[in-house]
């Protein structure tokens, strides 16, 4: 078995529905679905069941723990010579496995991981939030990639890696946030190769609301500080931005009110920005305008979550990042 697509889900049954569709159209065959139900309420082993006679599909139902554990609990059940994480919530296109496969062929490595784009059945605020989770003006700068201001790190929505290395690593951490970033921090530090596939990208519905948008980057901020603790080389100044980015911008706001309104210039430069570079990446005046509060929503959620978590650690608080469930 070339691949295993380990899928951890928490009542999301229509997505899990949308992903497995996608799986059956691709063009390579040789791989196995591992589904692992992280104590669900609403479950989809009934979904599961419709594909058992078109996919090597196995599902397993487990108390739950969170996606982490959830991961690992698949892999430890995958016979495939690569593993591949997927979200839930991610939609696969047919030639997926094939630009993996590929790039593999091309250049062996230990690990990988590709980026997610918007389909165009998405809601315009799907499309938006996915815009400010890959726009090198927010923190997809941060995230890596072709225009990027750190390495590539892979994230578990969509991330591979070869199960022998996974095993030898001891798969992820018990986090609840930050797990894959701290999987691909140990991944470099342990000398094993690493490196972004740019056309094996997925579908990533992600939220469909700013404020549960809000929390989700909230947390990742929060990550980013139990992450510099744990591997303080790691960390570099970039990851202050989203943090800059709050505290100029509440200072600018600060500045106009008591002072003039030229002060507003800087932030309106970034709004125009925003705004005409998503115009010109989507082509929908709609997905543009919401782009600009999809942005500072990323970037605020982020800061305050890092600027929080810092405080709380200045003060000796210890700080244990939440998140939503797989």
């Amino acid at each position: 078995m070339r691949f295993s697509i380990i899928i951890p889900v928490y009542n999301r049954p229509q997505e899990v529905d949308e992903l497995l569709e996608s799986l059956c159209a691709q063009t390579f065959k040789d791989f196995e679905v591992v589904v692992v139900e992280d104590g669900s309420t609403e479950q989809c082993d009934a979904v599961c069941e419709k594909y058992t006679d078109r996919l090597a599909l196995r599902y397993h139902f487990k108390p739950n723990s969170g996606p982490g554990p959830s991961r690992n609990y698949g892999a430890e059940r995958s016979q495939g010579e690569y593993l591949i994480i997927l979200d839930s919530d991610v939609i696969v296109p047919d030639n997926y496995l094939d630009t993996i496969e590929e790039e593999l062929r091309r250049a062996p490595c230990d690990a990988f991981g590709g980026p997610d784009r918007a389909h165009p059945s998405f809601t315009p605020i799907q499309k938006a939030i996915n815009y400010a989770m890959t726009s090198f003006f927010t923190t997809g700068g941060i995230r890596g990639g072709k225009q990027k201001l750190d390495k590539f790190y892979p994230r578990s929505f969509n991330l591979g890696i070869k199960k022998e290395v996974f095993d030898a690593l001891g798969g992820f951490a018990p986090m609840r946030y930050g797990e894959d970033i701290d999987l691909s921090t140990r991944i470099f530090a342990n000398g094993y190769s690493c490196r972004l596939f740019p056309d094996a990208f997925v579908y990533h519905k992600r939220r469909v609301k700013f404020s549960s948008f809000f929390r989700q980057v909230k947390h990742s901020g929060e990550a980013r500080v139990v992450l510099k603790k744990k591997y303080p080389d790691t960390f570099k100044l970039v990851h202050l931005l989203p943090a800059a980015f709050v505290v100029g911008n509440l200072l600018l706001l600060l500045l106009a009110i008591f002072g003039s309104w030229w002060w507003l210039l800087p932030i309106a430069a970034y709004v125009l920005m925003v705004f005409v570079d998503s115009w010109l990446k989507n082509k929908d005046l709609k997905v543009a305008l919401l782009s600009v509060p999809a942005a500072y929503c990323q970037l605020f959620g982020y800061g305050i979550g890092f600027i929080e978590a810092q405080w709380k650690d200045i003060l000796g608080k210890k700080s244990h990042p939440k998140t939503e469930n797989s």
